[in-house]
């Protein structure tokens, strides 16, 4: 029987350069996309190789494990690819937080400034209690704007948010600044 310990050998954070030019060789750039000028990280590649999506998803749950949540909250959309497999992973619940007008509860919602404009995101107004221990994923950080305003949702209904883990990180564009120094910030990839 292969123990924890085993088990774990090879998903701890921060991943070396090997794997890391591992996962990136399977993630595909498309330029200007969505506007001139930007280079869009397409993790749908990454996603169709079930080895690489697999190592992934364990990292991604290993790193969860160690933090102690009591629940996992993924960011709409492609932040639900991830958070309910690690929520499975670890025997815990997920919490959708989702655009507007998408869940049929009773939400908190929390509008947040975007380069372009703004945007809301919500949450069901009993989805986590006070003190909840919350892990919330997305698929890439970006400027930190949507899962700044996630986690300060979260925050506002009383979860105490231990940490914000995305597959991509895009250094370059400073998003860990707005998600503050309380959590555990973690990528599996990072760019510049």
């Amino acid at each position: 029987m292969t123990s924890q310990t085993e088990k774990s050998a090879g998903l701890t954070l921060p991943l070396d350069d090997k794997k890391q030019d591992w996962l990136k060789c399977k993630i595909r750039d498309i330029p200007d996309f969505p506007k001139p000028g930007i280079i869009f990280k397409d993790l749908t590649t990454l996603f169709a190789d079930a080895e690489s999506f697999k190592f992934v998803l364990d990292s991604m749950a290993e790193h969860c494990r160690e933090l102690k949540p009591d629940v996992i909250a993924g960011i709409e959309a492609r932040g639900f690819i991830f958070a309910p497999t690690i929520a499975y992973q670890l025997g815990l619940g997920f919490v959708p937080m989702r655009k507007p007008g998408k869940l049929p509860y009773k939400v908190e919602s929390l509008q947040y400034d975007l380069e372009y404009g703004t945007d809301r995101i919500e949450i069901h107004s009993d989805a986590v209690g006070h003190g909840h221990r919350v892990v919330l994923i997305d698929d890439l950080l970006a400027t930190g704007g949507t899962a700044g305003a996630a986690r300060q949702l979260l925050t506002n209904l009383g979860a105490k948010v231990v940490g914000v883990g995305f597959v991509v990180e895009l250094a370059f564009l400073k998003g860990r600044a707005r998600l503050g120094d309380s959590s555990d910030v973690f990528s599996l990839l990072t760019y510049g």
